[in-house]
């Protein structure tokens, strides 16, 4: 009788057994039928986040099934944060490699040579990379710029000109820390050495030589003036400083009386470098300001195509001025953007 009742045990609990191996492999191999879809891991995501958004968005069907295949493949602690795709026809397994071992999909944007931090701050924000408010007020937070042995206001003149490949809706403070370290890393083999600026007035001069030219073969010639000028210990009187002192009322036109108003970056008004960098340089237009060109020029004007004329004296300034700058016929159908590099 014994034996009858253990035999009848026996195959009572490997049914039921085989019931449930059934039911865990048909959560496991169910598959998300729908279109292709994006799913995005944040940085500072917990397992448990992941899991709930995974199953909110029909991508798996079980939480529970998902959470004990995370913890059977020992991973749930291995997921990166970014974009991925999940694809039509993916298992629970499928989704769980796709996070842990997949490639994210990165967001190219290309930060070009000259654009201050509030442009870049634009165009990152457009890009879907960070929040425009959000990289501003870090790249501004005085606790994070000590990190990094910087005595500014901001990281203006450190955001390295390149293109990059962010996780969509990345950090403010990872983007930052990122265009940050490629400009350490571009730099670590320049000599900063200088016969009267110290580093920090080095890249505000750059970011001044990088705003007035579109010529880059002129920039030693730009740098050459300006490093004249600061030498005779005359004001530097360069409209891009003056324009970036107003620059959230500049509505692209600068007037006489915004030249005549005192700030710390209008240097018609001070007779020294602007209080910090105005733009984001790039590596030429550094080392054009550590390796000037050695000239007796004191002014440029442009000649509305990207170039400019170099003069000695007001004189000849004068000059120039009233041949390309107020003579229309000069200006007619010139542009920097026709410049050929």
């Amino acid at each position: 009788m014994i034996k009858k009742l253990l035999v009848a045990f026996t195959i009572i609990s490997l049914i039921t057994i085989g019931s449930v191996g059934t039911y865990v492999t048909s959560y496991l191999n169910k598959t998300y039928d729908g279109d292709n879809m994006n799913f995005v891991v944040e940085n500072g995501d917990t397992f448990g986040k992941i899991n709930q958004r995974l199953f909110n968005q029909g991508l798996i069907s079980n939480t529970r099934f998902f959470h004990y295949l995370a913890k059977y493949k020992k991973v749930m602690t291995k997921f990166k944060a970014g974009s991925y795709t999940i694809a039509k026809g993916s298992t629970m397994s499928d989704v769980l490699n796709t996070l842990v071992y997949g490639q994210a999909n990165l967001t190219s944007i290309t930060i070009p040579e000259g654009k201050n931090m509030y442009e870049v701050a634009k165009l990152l924000e457009a890009a879907g990379v960070t929040k425009e408010k959000d990289f501003l007020e870090i790249i501004q937070n005085r606790e994070f710029i000590s990190q990094f042995n910087i005595s500014a206001d901001s990281l203006e003149g450190y955001l390295y000109p390149e293109t990059y490949r962010f996780v969509p809706n990345s950090t403010a403070k990872l983007v930052a820390k990122t265009m940050l370290d490629l400009f350490n890393k571009k730099t670590e083999q320049i000599n900063f050495s200088h016969p009267f600026l110290d580093k920090h007035q080095v890249i505000i001069l750059a970011s001044m030589v990088e705003k007035e030219t579109g010529a880059k073969t002129e920039r030693p010639s730009i740098a050459g003036v300006f490093t004249n000028r600061l030498k005779k210990r005359m004001r530097l009187e360069s409209d891009p400083t003056t324009i970036y002192g107003i620059w959230s009322r500049y509505a692209g036109n600068i007037k006489k009386s915004d030249l005549l108003e005192v700030t710390p970056y209008n240097t018609y008004k001070i007779p020294a470098l602007p209080k910090g960098p105005i733009s984001n340089p790039s590596l030429e237009a550094i080392q054009a300001v550590l390796s000037p060109e050695n000239h007796e020029f004191l002014f440029f004007v442009s000649r509305n195509d990207g170039t400019h004329v170099f003069t000695k004296n007001y004189g000849e300034h004068v000059q120039a001025v009233d041949s390309f700058q107020k003579n229309s016929g000069a200006r007619k159908g010139k542009s920097w953007r026709d410049l050929k590099q």
